[in-house]
């Protein structure tokens, strides 16, 4: 057979490697049709063969399909053997590992994959029997000790797309020095096609591959359920009417548990039947993202005909969950992260003083890039803050510090609808979040008062904090050199004033340096990354980051003012003041 025009586009090397994958391919029953169309497809041959897929802090993510750059059955293979070695050389390979999946198209089968390779290496296996929580297998894999996990997701990207997380012992996802380790024993992985797999009959009887359900369900929902702050009342609206929610899991694993658990707590639910079916293209929405407020829209639509208190929604692996609630004259109001976390945070602290169950010495955990409103809470209720970098897993790892030391977690959170209240799981948990939010809205229901009543108390005892994301895309070869160069300038010759408002100090992450007005200097005890944020007089800040998964520039704003008509003028002015200074 000729070989592709799209061969033109890549190197000798690269040649060859795609010559082996079309041999194998050839009667692969998944990729041999997709191989075929990238052939009339040049420059799509080229991107899929042109590098290889890359194993970065988190794992694989990537476009399915065939190719060196692809998530498929032989990039899993590839990434679970370099798991294999690195559980051996450490010598925890026989605690086993736990694989779950969510309902992304093919994550069944990259779960099967992964634990047919692993078994290959003579490694226990615990995989769920059905789609499952994201924040599940993280409490498996410590509920059974085991020596790490693998979920195949890609959270709320699009259809096309699919992903492969690895988790350490701790349920954590993988931080940078574990997913080194693993990069490292990947590279030592000649062919993907050589790799061994088990037999999934063998397998299963030689105690290999061992399923898990509905037992494992029972102990992780016991586990939410334990979180309730409820004052033992047995429902979260306290013996009043129940309250009314409107919940959907936008066709992803949510489905599967948080509904459960709601009624368990004494919650009236009601779902959004067409979004309660997994579907792998997400098709009643443009994007499955909570994130989203256009994610909400049919939702919305039904809390309005049953007049509900609330709408939930989990994005398809369930770490993620948004929340919209009623405003008190007949329609919904959406609250974006950084609200729902102020808000939770400020439950937590009320309820575990009511019931005398605050720690010592409390912790809240945050990003940096989230809402300086959560510190002020936590400051003015005695609790330590630690600051880390953008991603869950260093939230996870920093609750893993705190044992031992006397000080206790009280609430982990990021501005991207992720929080955690119970540390038995060690990353963002949409099943926690969803019950502790119904809980809060039964407990302020209860006092006549809604979400953004309290919202507004808040606001006024602590300061009017607005934030605000922007992503500027900046797609190919030629985006990336534009974004390390705007990165540079800034980093470079950074601003000594910003919309009128003098830079107090700028932080430099990837040099682990923070650099002050007087001309003072000090040190950032936090991974090295390519981040700047700079904060200015009157607390308000701004933060550049480009994102580890997406062509795109992510810059954060937070400002803080008199009352909300300030805080949103300041907003926008330093909005343009910073877009001005990026696109010029």
């Amino acid at each position: 057979m000729r070989e592709s025009a799209g061969t033109d586009f890549l190197t000798e090397e690269r040649r060859g490697l795609y010559r082996v994958w079309r041999r194998h391919l050839a009667a692969d029953p998944d990729l041999a049709e997709d191989l075929a169309r990238l052939e009339a497809d040049p420059k799509g041959l080229a991107d899929a063969f042109g590098e290889d897929l890359r194993f970065g802090t988190g794992g694989l993510r990537g476009v399915m399909g065939a190719g060196t750059n692809r998530m498929n059955r032989y990039t899993v293979r590839l990434a679970t053997a370099g798991l294999a070695r690195y559980l051996q050389r450490q010598g925890t390979a026989g605690r086993g590992v736990v694989v779950a999946y969510d309902s992304r198209r093919w994550s069944d089968l990259f779960a099967k994959e992964t634990a047919l390779t692993l078994a290959g290496a003579g490694i226990p296996v615990y995989l769920f029997e059905g789609i499952r929580p994201t924040p599940e297998l993280s409490f498996g894999v410590r509920d059974l000790e085991a020596a790490a996990g693998v979920v195949i997701t890609a959270s709320h990207n699009p259809p096309e797309y699919n992903g492969y997380k690895v988790y350490g012992p701790d349920g954590c996802q993988a931080v940078p020095e574990l997913a080194e380790a693993i990069i490292r024993e990947i590279a030592q992985v000649e062919d993907p096609f050589s790799v061994p797999t088990a037999d999934e009959g063998e397998a299963t009887r030689a105690g290999l591959l061992r399923r898990l359900g509905a037992e494992m369900d029972d102990r992780y929902v016991a586990r939410v359920r334990g979180l309730g702050l409820s004052g033992g009342t047995g429902t979260p609206s306290a013996g009043r009417a129940p309250v009314t929610l409107v919940y959907t899991p936008l066709h992803g694993t949510g489905g599967k548990l948080v509904p459960r658990v709601l009624e368990e707590m004494g919650c009236r639910v009601v779902c959004v039947e067409e979004q309660m079916r997994p579907d792998p293209e997400f098709s009643t929405v443009a994007s499955p993202n909570p994130e989203d407020p256009a994610a909400f829209e049919r939702a919305l639509a039904l809390a309005r005909e049953i007049k509900a208190d609330a709408v939930l929604a989990t994005d398809p692996d369930c770490d993620r969950v948004g929340v919209a609630v009623a405003d008190g004259h007949g329609d919904y109001e959406y609250l974006s992260g950084n609200q729902v976390g102020v808000l939770l945070l400020d439950y937590i602290l009320e309820r575990r003083k009511a019931l005398g169950a605050m720690p010592d010495k409390g912790v809240m955990i945050k990003t940096i890039v989230t809402s300086e409103m959560g510190r002020a809470l936590a400051d003015a209720n005695g609790l330590e803050t630690i600051d880390v970098l953008t991603g869950f897993k260093f939230i996870g790892e920093q609750i893993g510090r705190l044992e031992g030391t006397g000080r206790g977690f009280v609430f982990g959170y990021e501005e991207s609808c992720g929080y955690l209240i119970g540390d038995f799981v060690r990353d963002k948990d949409g099943v926690q979040a969803s019950a502790m939010a119904a809980e809060m809205i039964a407990h302020h229901k209860a006092a006549g008062k809604t979400l953004l009543d309290r919202l507004e108390e808040l606001y006024r005892a602590y300061g009017y904090y607005r934030e605000r994301l922007v992503s500027v895309t900046m797609p190919g070869a030629e985006g990336q050199a534009r974004m390390r160069a705007m990165m540079e300038r800034w980093r470079d010759a950074p601003p000594l004033e910003v919309a009128g408002l003098a830079v107090a100090e700028v932080q430099d992450y990837l040099v682990g340096r923070v650099r002050r007005a007087d001309g003072s200097e000090g040190a950032l005890d936090l991974p090295r990354s390519d981040v700047l944020k700079f904060v200015l007089d009157g607390g308000h800040w701004f933060c550049l980051r480009p994102s580890g998964t997406e062509p795109k520039l992510k810059i954060y704003f937070g400002v803080r003012g008199r009352d909300d008509a300030d805080a949103r003028e300041l907003l926008d002015r330093l909005h343009r003041a910073v877009m001005e200074r990026v696109e010029g």
